[in-house]
């Protein structure tokens, strides 16, 4: 087993970049060479492995015809040799804009340097010639120079589009570069190199700005990352172009599969660069996960199958250098506002159309559901009261009982009560304690004797009841059992088998997180789903405290001190489930997510005395509780879930959907993986 260091970004599949932007000086090559010596020094201090520049900035874009003076370029040259030299002792490789003289053209340039040598150059494929671009004036197209070299400081050096760039000492950061317009034709040349290996495309742009061009930029950069399963680096010029007849906003940005991760402002006076890690495990796992990826590589093999690969050594730190991305605390609750409204009505609205399609297709049963006021079954139920007014139904053809057990607290209980008439539903009670009470005793249970013994059979037979007497309620009532158990308990077997509540007809909760119902919740109070008083109630649910209440006790029993936070097995389920991430980055990942309370967004909504914070010893502990229930326990109870939607882009647990595993699985290399940081 490899030793980890544990508080290093590159040891954890992470690679740090920048875009960088200034101020160009036009015509004066030698003071943009500083400007990019500046930019590096800075970029190499903060342990940037990557950092791009904006298209031909050690002479200026805007420079028309002084492209083809001797002069100028002999001095482009010149720069260009200073900034190689300089860059021998900094960690970046430096990928710079030159126009560079090759055969009878001048070609518009991206120069890769690292470490005191040029790995290569790369021209751009399709210089624009129409509205306010004329580059083909002085420009040479380069969309078919692959194979070739080109001298540069008096060495022969690879020359072409067809060009990767790979560290041999940082697994998957292979990179590629394409110049402005080549971002905006159907087909950009980081396509095909993506198909060829390349997981970091970056783009050196001029890109005059003019109304509507920044968002433009950013779509085709988003759109770009996606597509390609990669990352994006954008560098647009900035201030000291020439503004004859145009202006300019050096915009600057990091895309990572079609996520942002990093813009510096727009506009700026001075030296910016938007800086972030990108996640190379991440665009890795992505890449291998979607099939249609590799076989869209075979479909284009004659042209991705002849890139040439240039290796280099970064030589990266190994220290903390902290991490530069935005992590959410809930991935599968978004901190802003408006995508996590986005996310709760489609999620919602996943719910309720897939339990309308379900009776319809059936002959229309009545629903049958336990309501037990905590938050599941509350969710379920008022699903199924929309899923009922869509379809133009009464509420009254939801028959929902509440169950009370030997723990079952007059709070949880009458707040079922009072959602079940709120809403209008046919409600009633069915006390399940005389026949727990009859089958302890038949088997010999001690409790049975008067002995407090409150086990897990204790605890299965009031959860076993509960289910055996809805699906009996069902057979009588013409009804189906409608399933409340959510996708957190899945993952971590938290449910009684088979006659429990790991069974039911259909299971609208079992592909949303239990992190998320409780916004689920909050969403249909603030959108006004149902009225004022029902609204009241359910507020009052999300209130309370998670548990199963089946022991009797002073104390409420709670569910998290016995597995864990679900905040944290809600985190590594997420990165598990949708990443396939060792456990070890996962506890990297949870450390930079929650060690710190007052370190980043939290989700709208979320009650500011429920916020908490936990340090790295306790993040391991439950990451060892999830591993050994997750991939060593709960795979039977996943086998035989019942359907139900899936509602998540983090993927669900059903055997016919998203994960597909054996049941007697072994957890020995997910916590050997554990131990390289104990």
């Amino acid at each position: 087993m490899s030793a980890l260091n544990f508080w290093s970004i590159y040891q954890h599949g992470f690679a740090r970049v920048a875009a960088c932007t200034g101020h160009t000086v036009i015509a004066d090559p030698p003071a943009n060479a500083e400007a990019v010596l500046r930019h590096a020094r800075r970029c190499g201090e903060e342990g940037v492995a990557v950092a791009v520049f904006p298209e031909m900035g050690l002479c200026g874009y805007s420079i028309e015809d002084l492209l083809l003076q001797d002069a100028l370029l002999d001095e482009v040259e010149a720069a260009l040799a200073e900034v190689v030299a300089g860059s021998a002792d900094l960690l970046p490789v430096l990928v710079v804009g030159a126009p560079l003289r090759h055969r009878n053209r001048v070609y518009n340039c991206a120069v890769i340097v690292h470490r005191g040598r040029v790995l290569g150059v790369v021209p751009k494929s399709y210089p624009p010639n129409y509205r306010e671009f004329y580059e083909r004036r002085q420009i040479g197209d380069g969309a078919d120079e692959r194979g070739g070299s080109i001298r540069v400081g008096g060495e022969s050096v690879p020359f072409g589009v067809d060009l990767l760039f790979a560290a041999e000492d940082v697994p998957g950061l292979v990179l590629h570069a394409e110049i402005c317009e080549d971002m905006w034709v159907p087909v950009p040349p980081s396509a095909e190199a993506a198909l060829a290996g390349a997981t970091v495309l970056v783009n050196l742009s001029g890109s005059p700005i003019t109304v509507g061009r920044a968002e433009d930029r950013k779509l085709l950069c988003r759109s770009a990352s996606s597509r390609c399963l990669a990352a994006y680096v954008y560098a647009a010029a900035g201030l000291g172009e020439s503004t004859t007849d145009l202006s300019w906003d050096g915009q600057a940005m990091v895309y990572e599969n079609g996520v942002l991760l990093a813009e510096t402002t727009r506009f700026p006076l001075g030296d910016e660069y938007a800086a972030a890690d990108v996640d190379l495990d991440l665009l890795r796992q992505e890449r291998m996960r979607m099939g249609t990826f590799d076989e869209n590589r075979r479909t284009h093999q004659e042209r991705t199958g002849d890139f040439r690969t240039v290796s280099f050594e970064l030589d990266p730190p190994s220290g903390d250098l902290g991490l530069k991305r935005r992590l959410e605390r809930f991935p599968f609750v978004p901190a802003d506002a408006d995508r996590l409204a986005q996310d709760c009505y489609e999620a919602y609205n996943i719910q309720v159309a897939g339990l309308q399609q379900r009776l319809a297709a059936i002959g229309g049963p009545k629903v049958v559901i336990g309501v037990s006021g905590g938050l599941d079954s509350t969710h379920a139920l008022i699903v199924a009261a929309r899923a009922m007014d869509r379809a133009g139904r009464p509420r009254s053809d939801i028959l929902a009982w509440t169950l009370p057990g030997f723990a079952t607290s007059d709070h949880t209980k009458g707040n079922a009560h009072r959602l079940m008439r709120a809403l209008g539903v046919t409600a009633a009670e069915l006390d399940i304690t005389p026949t727990a009470r009859l089958m302890l005793q038949e088997m010999d249970h001690p409790f049975a004797s008067g002995e407090p013994v409150y086990d897990v059979t204790f605890e299965n037979v009031q959860a076993g009841l509960r289910t055996d007497y809805l699906f009996r309620l069902a057979n009588q009532r013409g009804g189906i059992v409608l399933g409340t158990g959510d996708l957190s308990e899945l993952a971590l077997g938290w449910s009684t088998y088979g006659v429990g509540d790991q069974m039911s007809h259909y299971n609208v909760n079992s592909g949303v997180p239990k992190t998320l119902i409780q916004h689920l919740i909050r969403w249909a109070i603030s959108s006004e789903q149902f009225d004022e008083e029902t609204g009241e109630i359910l507020a009052a649910i999300l209130d309370t405290e998670i548990s199963p209440e089946l022991v009797p006790g002073e104390e409420m029993q709670s569910t998290e001190s016995k597995i864990g936070p679900y905040a944290l097995h809600d985190f590594t389920l997420f990165h598990v489930l949708r990443y396939g991430f060792r456990p070890s980055k996962i506890a990297f990942l949870a450390w930079h997510a929650w060690h710190d309370v007052n370190a980043g967004a939290w989700p709208p909504g979320f009650p500011e005395a429920k916020r908490g914070a936990y340090d790295l010893p306790e993040i391991r502990r439950w990451l060892e509780v999830f591993c050994k229930r997750f991939f060593a326990f709960a795979q039977f109870k996943r086998s035989a879930m019942p359907n139900g939607p899936k509602v998540s882009a983090g993927g669900s647990l059903s055997p016919r959907g998203d994960w597909r595993a054996p049941s007697d699985s072994s957890a020995r290399a997910w916590l050997r993986d554990l131990e390289r940081f104990d």
